[in-house]
């Protein structure tokens, strides 16, 4: 203690080392500009989220693209400085989410717990559920057990983000503080609270999943290309999240780059319905043409809907009508919030063909849950389905019939 003591006072006596340390708590190790910091500092989170994105949720959660051992590992011992999550727990808990999703069990959904609850500690909510042994042996499996994982990142997340901020101290000085601070606040705000919370609570929809999710913004790139939620929990699977022409997913363009480089293999990616000639009738390649690209399906449906919706609105009068019939008809009545149920109720009755077109979603629908019907009856109900629809004088109904009829299932 004596010799440390004596080695602060030779620092403080010494001028010029005095004079090069403030410069080096000032300035740290390069002298950057603060907007430099700034710079940096988002590279660094956007790191951060790209290693969240591509290694923790598309390959190791829900195993869309395996990785090559080299990003692979990087990305574990990145996330191991930054954040101090272990693979194992983020994984299971993910997968929990999925399981139980917006029911008793999920670990960090609006629904059951408030969307300020999730917003604000979603972070904590996490924390409680990696300590739940259940979670992590039932949800956990086929994620790293080697000796590196054993015996320095499980266990060990203050070493890590200790690690990190040493780092940062050396190249910032004491700007190297706050850098850290950002760095860790980063997963918790954008990951645990905007995406758990806010891609369940506001937002647009491209499919009827069958959860509340949505698509904060259809350009992907603060979180990874994460936003598009909705597009995620429609095809889970998928190492690719952007659907639409107009969504981009910078997960994605980096996970084509690693694919290049021989680094990493894509598994799946979202299906897309193709379209051929028009059957005589529907049989059953077209019902499994329509199951397999369901979701794909019932947003063209939901289009033709909306347009019918418009085409009527002087029948609705109402505006306060009109909006619930536009946000709403086209949903899972199960996902109509009780107090549009009267607006819409009133609707239906002003517009027979809105009626219709409401009553012959449902049915449609239920093509596919009826999972106990033989294979032959669901195509005979199908093909039921589209003579109703295009004898019931709608236009609406028997365009969607008629494409429906040519639907194929899009060869691998």
């Amino acid at each position: 203690m004596a010799a440390f003591c004596k080695g602060i006072a030779l620092i403080f006596a010494d001028s010029d080392i005095f004079n090069a340390l403030l410069q080096w708590l000032g300035h740290g190790l390069f002298d950057l500009a603060w907007w430099q910091v700034v710079l940096i500092t988002l590279l660094l989170t956007h790191i951060t989220i790209a290693s969240v994105t591509i290694y923790l949720h598309r390959h190791s959660a829900h195993r869309a693209l395996d990785l090559h051992p080299i990003p692979a590992h990087f990305f574990r011992f990145w996330l191991w400085m930054t954040t101090g999550q272990v693979t194992k727990e983020w994984t299971a808990i993910h997968r929990k989410h999925h399981a139980k999703c917006e029911r008793e069990g999920d670990p960090h959904s609006p629904v059951v717990y408030g969307i300020e609850t999730v917003f604000w500690k979603g972070a904590e909510l996490y924390r409680a559920e990696a300590k739940n042994k259940e979670t992590l042996e039932r949800y956990g499996h086929n994620t790293p057990n080697d000796w590196i994982e054993r015996h320095v990142y499980t266990g060990r997340s203050a070493l890590g983000v200790s690690l990190m901020l040493i780092i940062d101290v050396l190249i910032f000085g004491i700007a190297g503080l706050s850098v850290w601070a950002v760095q860790m606040a980063w997963i918790p705000i954008t990951a645990a609270g905007i995406i758990n919370g806010i891609g369940h609570w506001w937002g647009y929809r491209n499919f009827e999943a069958q959860d509340a999710s949505t698509n904060i913004l259809p350009w992907g790139i603060i979180i990874g290309g994460e936003e598009l939620h909705n597009n995620h929990h429609t095809y889970p699977t998928s190492a690719k999240l952007s659907v639409k022409p107009y969504e981009f997913d910078i997960g994605w363009a980096y996970i084509t780059l690693l694919s290049k480089l021989g680094l990493a293999t894509v598994k799946k990616t979202p299906p897309k319905a193709a379209y051929g000639d028009v059957r005589p009738v529907a049989d059953e390649k077209t019902l499994e043409a329509l199951i397999a690209n369901r979701y794909e399906v019932m947003a063209n449906y939901a289009r033709g809907l909306r347009g019918v919706v418009a085409q009527e609105a002087s029948k609705l009068g109402d505006a306060k009508v009109l909006g619930a019939a536009s946000r709403w008809l086209h949903r899972d009545v199960e996902k109509v919030p009780a107090d549009a149920m009267p607006q819409l109720a009133k609707a239906r009755a002003a517009s027979p063909a809105l009626d219709k077109m409401v009553q012959m979603r449902e049915e449609l629908r239920q093509i596919w849950l009826n999972t106990h019907e033989s294979r032959e009856q669901l195509a005979a109900d199908l093909q039921a389905w589209c003579k109703r629809a295009e004898d019931s004088g709608i236009a609406a109904l028997r365009e969607f019939s008629t494409k429906l009829r040519s639907v194929r299932v899009r060869a691998a």
